[in-house]
Order: C-alpha cells, then sequence, then structure tokens
C-alpha cells in the first residue's frame, strides 16, 4: 500500500519546486518532508526525484504525481457527491489541470467548456504551450489532459482526434505587396526578405508553410518572437512581419491580407486524457469534444 502522507510529500516537492517550499506548504520541518520522500523511495525501490538547484521527478515519480491527482480528483467528485445529498449544501470548488496551444485556447477551448465549469464550480489550471508540445505536460502528470498534435496515445492515456486547425500566411497589406512582383506573384526571395512574427521558438507554422508551398526546409529569415496572441496580432497589424494566423481569427481581423491566396497549413488536434478519469475529468472530456465538433474542420 501506498502511504498518503509519503505521496502528498512527493506530489508538494514537485510541484513547488524544491523541498524548502514543500515543508512550508505542507506545514511542516524540512527534515519530515525529506523523510517522507526517503521512505517512499526505500518502499518502492527506486529514486523518484532527480535532486539539484530545481528538483525534478523521476520517470516513476511522475508516474506516482499522476496517480496522486487522479485520487484527488475522483476525492473531490466523492466529496461533492456526498455533500450534495445534504440540504442546501454547496459543492466546493475543483481544479483541473491541462495544456493548450494558446491559439485553442481564445479561439474554441475555452469558449465551449465555459457552461460546465460554471455549471460544477470547476476551475481551469491552463499550462499553455506549442502543440507539439502539450503532451510534455500529460507525460510528467502536471495535467490531466492536453491539445496536442500527438495522435499515438501515451501510457495509461486515451488519444482522441478534435478535428484541424486551418492556418493562413498573412500579413498587413503594405508588406504583403513588398513580398510579391510588378506581375503580382508572391517571390520567395522577397518574403524571406521580410521577418516573420512567431509565437514562441518551439512554433513550427512558419517552417511548415515554407516547406509545404514552396518545398523550403530551414530557410534562414529575419525573426520576431511575440509569445501573446494578442501581441501577436497587433504585430502583425503593425505590418512588423507576417506569420500564421487560424481561420477563425481572421475574420476578426479584417484588413490582414494573405500573402499567397488558398495556401493553408492544417493541424490536426488530439484530446490526450488520463485513461483513468474522474467523473469531473469526463465531464470536461465531452465538453471538450463537444466544442472542436463545433469550431474544428
Amino acid at each position: 500500500m501506498l502511504d498518503a502522507k509519503q505521496l502528498d510529500a512527493l506530489a508538494a516537492v514537485i510541484e513547488h519546486g524544491g523541498f524548502g517550499p514543500a515543508a512550508q506548504a505542507l506545514h511542516l520541518t524540512l527534515a519530515a518532508v525529506s523523510l517522507r520522500i526517503r521512505g517512499l523511495e526505500e518502499h518502492l525501490g527506486q529514486r523518484l526525484l532527480v535532486r539539484g538547484k530545481v528538483v525534478r521527478a523521476t520517470a516513476a515519480g511522475q508516474a506516482l504525481l499522476a496517480h496522486v491527482k487522479q485520487v484527488r480528483s475522483m476525492e473531490a467528485d466523492l466529496l461533492a457527491g456526498l455533500q450534495g445529498q445534504q440540504a442546501g449544501a454547496k459543492r466546493a470548488w475543483q481544479t483541473l489541470g491541462v495544456a493548450i496551444n494558446a491559439d485553442s485556447v481564445a479561439g474554441w477551448f475555452l469558449p465551449g467548456v465555459a457552461p460546465l465549469l460554471q455549471r460544477h464550480r470547476l476551475l481551469l489550471d491552463i499550462l499553455i504551450d506549442d502543440q507539439d508540445h502539450t503532451h510534455d505536460a500529460l507525460k510528467s502528470g502536471d495535467v490531466m489532459g492536453c491539445v496536442t498534435t500527438l495522435a499515438e496515445a501515451m501510457r495509461g492515456c486515451v488519444a482522441e482526434p478534435l478535428g484541424v486547425m486551418r492556418y493562413r500566411c498573412v500579413a498587413a497589406p503594405e508588406l504583403a505587396a513588398r513580398c510579391r512582383t510588378a506581375t503580382g506573384a508572391v517571390s520567395v526571395h522577397k518574403l524571406l526578405a521580410q521577418p516573420a512574427i512567431i509565437f514562441n521558438r518551439k512554433d513550427a507554422l512558419q517552417d511548415a508553410f515554407l516547406a509545404q508551398h514552396f518545398e523550403l526546409h530551414q530557410p534562414e529569415y529575419p525573426r520576431h518572437f511575440a509569445p501573446a496572441v494578442d501581441a501577436f496580432e497587433v504585430a502583425l497589424a503593425l505590418g512588423l512581419g507576417w506569420g500564421m494566423v487560424p481561420e477563425q481569427h481572421l475574420r476578426q481581423h479584417p484588413a490582414l491580407e494573405e500573402v499567397l491566396p488558398g495556401a493553408t497549413v492544417d493541424v490536426t488536434l488530439y484530446w490526450q486524457h488520463w485513461a483513468r478519469e474522474s467523473p469531473s475529468a469526463q465531464r470536461l472530456t465531452a465538453a471538450v469534444k463537444a466544442a472542436a465538433r463545433k469550431h474544428l474542420a
């Protein structure tokens, strides 16, 4: 049997990034937290933490963290059910961690799940990352579900297809004109002479566009990095560069112009989540899938 106090200590150390902050959060001494972690490692016969300036979990530690979060979620649902049997009892708020790409959060995810969150008093702890990397947070046990491009289900998880986000290459009209020849045709050399607006260094949509439509692989071009949706869109509107924008977002920016009309990059998204879900997590999964059916191609 796993000791609940030892598991709580492990989760606190991982979540707070060290033994000291974990001890403060648990209202314990540093020695008590260290003793619980050591006892759990001895009981399981393997290391659960890599100790250093920043403490991080081993693969076994990540698996245990996911277990702790699953148990907490199930206990919260059980308590909510018991409290609901009492006349006038108000359901306690429950937090669910998710990892999502920035375009999905604002474009379809939050509008789709908002009614569920309000109805069942659910709180979201959202981790923003590129869609090619969100599954790392699920693998580490930090979240219970993620919007990802990874089609293959990870261990202990289920991968369900959501649909396609379609991106178009756009720019302010003045910059788009600088990318064309006298006949109006797009010149890739002129395009690469202009800066691109990129969300962050994990964002590969521009490279995918250039590879798919110009057969260019890892070309050199100047880049602005704007890791916030509003800053990204403002930079495009100001003519600072060209960038890839979801079709749904283009309706809000009619002044932007397609650099290469009709050329798209399609990104297929999946909802990966724990195979063993609490009732609240199951409700969130159903809402995410319904929102995707409504908004994604």
